[in-house]
């Protein structure tokens, strides 16, 4: 099964309003698919991460440099390719973009090759479980969103069966080191320390003592801010506290780790594979290991990392942001793994996330995702839908 070409699809949604989370403004719902087409006739499809800049920019490093690597090559070979891609990329990006474009790559390729197996991705990688628990992921800031409008949102993801709801905070200018010092919006929707500890605290009070509740600094705490706030929020059990420091902060996430009794979980923003995540798990940074499917480095850099904290005896908790694409990647780890913790999950689903494929991923009543026996991701693109999201130019 040789590769005949490889391309890009960037499509976007517009939000109903812009949400805010501790550093970022997000209006609008992009993601960049990557399909890689063989000479047998079947398809593979991916998604790689942009985040922080343009899809054009992943893009470029997709079609007009790893696409020239691929062509001609063995689609089953993915080990191989793997390795091929990074090692003739890693002088001038060995983290970051580079990665992100491999993973999409990368999920392609076992797409294609759950296809040619008739199998499931869940089953190919390890074939634990086709049940994954879900948590809704919400509480972000926006215009006009107080207490009581955030307490409304997370008692309605309790109504519909979730078990777990996580919510931002950190969206505070007035610390030290604030990443919102050169952010855009800024003045927008920022809070004090004060009032997220009491956005947290009527949360808790709303969903009762047996819903567990994340809660999301994004990188944005300097250290001392991190174990203030951590402590604060020991009263109110948090089941973990995510990304509360700067990711390259390996040292200062041991800190907080040390000094707060609630589990660190992190960090999505790793993005250079087993190499940032080694260092995070044998420092005991972390309790949750955190990676992104589509960041960093796909299903076999994912699945590898999957082990690795195994053997740590942590659990794995993928950052899962993006289409029905991502999502399906990221939920099938979690079957194929014993380690596996619980799915991200954006409630209602925005439409890249629902109407873009057929057959979507959803969560039941019980909040958890079923997976099917359908080959590879499980997913097909809608043709119809997709040439209406379609990023033209």
């Amino acid at each position: 099964m040789r590769i005949t070409d490889v391309r890009t699809i960037a499509v976007e949604v517009a939000l109903p309003e812009p949400v805010y989370d501790a550093n970022y403004t997000m209006a609008t719902k992009p993601a960049l698919l990557v399909e890689i087409e063989t000479d047998e006739g079947l398809v593979g499809l991916g998604e790689a991460a942009h985040f922080g800049g343009p899809m054009a920019s992943t893009a470029q490093v997709i079609e007009h440099e790893l696409r020239s690597y691929l062509i001609g090559e063995d689609a089953g070979n993915i080990e191989y390719l793997w390795e091929m891609m990074h090692r003739r990329a890693y002088k001038h990006a060995r983290g970051g973009i580079v990665i992100a474009a491999i993973s999409g790559i990368d999920i392609a390729l076992w797409d294609l090759r759950g296809k040619k197996a008739d199998l499931p991705l869940w089953k190919l990688l390890g074939g634990y479980r086709n049940q994954v628990p879900a948590y809704a992921t919400g509480g972000f800031y926006a215009e006009g969103k107080g207490v009581g409008e955030l307490v409304r949102e997370m008692e309605a993801y309790v109504a519909h069966g979730f078990r777990a709801v996580k919510m931002k905070v950190g969206r505070n200018a007035g610390i030290e080191l604030s990443p919102l010092r050169v952010m855009d919006n800024r003045g927008r929707c920022e809070v004090t320390l004060a009032q997220d500890i009491e956005r947290v605290a009527a949360v808790r009070q709303a969903i009762g003592p047996d819903i567990k509740l994340m809660v999301d600094a994004n990188g944005a705490w300097d250290v001392a801010t991190a174990v203030k706030m951590g402590r604060a929020m020991e009263p109110y059990d948090i089941y973990w506290y995510e990304e509360p420091v700067w990711p390259d902060d390996v040292a200062g996430s041991v800190e907080v780790a040390s000094k707060v009794a609630i589990a660190i979980a992190g960090y999505e923003t790793c993005s250079y594979g087993i190499v940032d995540f080694n260092t995070y798990i044998g420092a005991r940074a972390v309790h949750f290991v955190q990676p992104d499917v589509a960041w960093a480095g796909g299903l076999t850099e994912a699945l590898k990392i999957a082990h690795m904290a195994q053997a740590a005896n942590m659990p794995i908790a993928p950052h899962i942001h993006g289409s029905a694409v991502a999502v399906a990647a990221a939920v099938h780890l979690l079957g194929a793994v014993r380690n596996a913790s619980m799915a991200e999950t954006v409630f209602p689903a925005h439409a890249l996330m629902t109407d873009l494929v057929r057959e979507p991923l959803s969560v039941n009543s019980n909040g958890d995702i079923e997976l099917s026996d359908r080959p590879g991701l499980g997913v097909e693109l809608a043709p119809e839908v997709l040439e209406r999201v379609r990023v033209r130019g």
